[in-house]
């Protein structure tokens, strides 16, 4: 039966062990440009199986956090080519995490102009933005602009030109952000999405239909085996309200995405704070669902896991891999200490925004 510690082989990449490194907004670029210090931390942790990035905007417009590097640029390209050569240097492997913020932005983060969604409707949520003073700081979400057809189009292929720049710059396939409240899930929310035209929530097709165009987009850019996605059902970060067909929604999309033979299909368990409140017996339902309805790609678990839940759900053969977040920042050996019974390092909260290498690259190895 499988651990946490077996190697597996992600649609032809050989990872080392089973464990993902989760996504984690660190916030340490002013100039949006991966720099040494990008490549220090991730080569720092890359004894995962595989690196997921922070969340890394598609275009200016879909920025939704200070000093956050995007892939929209050639500086951008370059500097995220030090991060990946880096991860490689230690034998790790690394996908970018592709974002959208949509409506969970602010208008002093995109040089005026109102956040994209799929509606007009302000989030009721806080962004990491320049306060009144121009200072950094948590504000609320600005109202947003009901995207047009075309721009919904035109943001599919922003989505397919980031990934084309992620494997330029040396990344071993890209994770479609869907999760959080972020740009795709507004689409796939009918009470957020208040649309009329074929990107509207009437029925699960058309909910459907713009994170299916992401993912061809990006698919065409890159290749199905390269590509994964993020999910978070009943989860409620950035003002996602609860909706009766939430399961449907996520089964039928997972269905299509199947389909598709992506690499992996990535769930989010925000239970733990913002999500749904369930007993592990109901997660496990869903997930055996979810087996079901993507029974060839590989499954990956995140959210408060641990190696004892990681190691149950793997050997339930309910998922192929476990993400871990907050314990990678504070244990760059996150996966020597689990496997040696070290002890974990709690990590700062304060220092998990903005700033420089303290509560980023400053964390040790275990040294006992």
């Amino acid at each position: 039966m499988p651990t946490l510690f077996d190697s597996y082989t992600l649609s032809g990449l050989p990872l080392r062990n089973r464990a993902v490194m989760a996504p984690m907004t660190r916030a340490r670029n002013p100039d949006a440009v991966p720099n040494d210090l990008t490549a220090q931390y991730y080569r720092q942790r890359a004894g995962a199986g595989l690196i997921v990035t922070e969340g890394v905007p598609v275009s200016e417009i879909a920025n939704g956090n200070l000093y956050v590097p995007g892939l929209y640029t050639d500086a951008q390209v370059e500097g995220w080519t030090k991060v990946t050569q880096a991860v490689h240097a230690e034998g790790g492997a690394i996908f970018a995490q592709l974002w959208h913020v949509g409506r969970a932005s602010h208008q002093n983060l995109l040089m005026g102009r109102k956040p994209h969604s799929s509606t007009a409707r302000t989030a009721q949520t806080k962004v990491f933005a320049y306060d009144l003073n121009g200072k950094p700081g948590f504000v609320p979400a600005t109202e947003p602009h009901a995207m047009t057809t075309e721009e919904v189009r035109e943001t599919a292929f922003d989505f397919g030109k980031a990934a084309h720049r992620a494997i330029k710059a040396g990344f071993d396939g890209v994770e479609i952000h869907g999760a959080n409240g972020y740009l795709l899930e507004q689409f796939l929310n009918p009470l957020v999405n208040d649309r009329t035209d074929q990107y509207g929530a009437q029925n699960l097709d058309d909910r459907v239909r713009f994170v299916l165009e992401v993912v061809d987009s990006v698919v065409a850019a890159t290749a199905a085996g390269k590509v994964g996605i993020r999910l978070s059902p009943w989860g409620r970060f950035n003002d996602m309200p609860d909706y009766a067909q939430i399961e449907d929604t996520y089964l039928h999309l997972i269905r299509k995405l199947a389909e598709r033979e992506l690499a992996y299909v990535h769930l989010m368990d925000q239970s733990n704070g913002q999500g749904r409140p369930e007993v592990d017996g109901q997660n496990a339902a869903f997930l055996a669902k979810v087996r079901e309805a993507f029974p060839k790609g590989a499954i990956i678990h995140a959210g408060a896991m641990t190696l004892e839940s990681g190691n149950d759900l793997l050997q339930q053969g309910l998922v192929d891999l476990v993400g871990f977040g907050q314990p990678f920042i504070s244990n760059p050996d996150l996966v020597q200490r689990l496997q040696h019974g070290w002890p974990l390092v709690q990590p700062d909260r304060r220092t998990y925004y903005g700033g420089g290498s303290e509560g980023y690259t400053d964390y040790p190895a275990y040294q006992g």
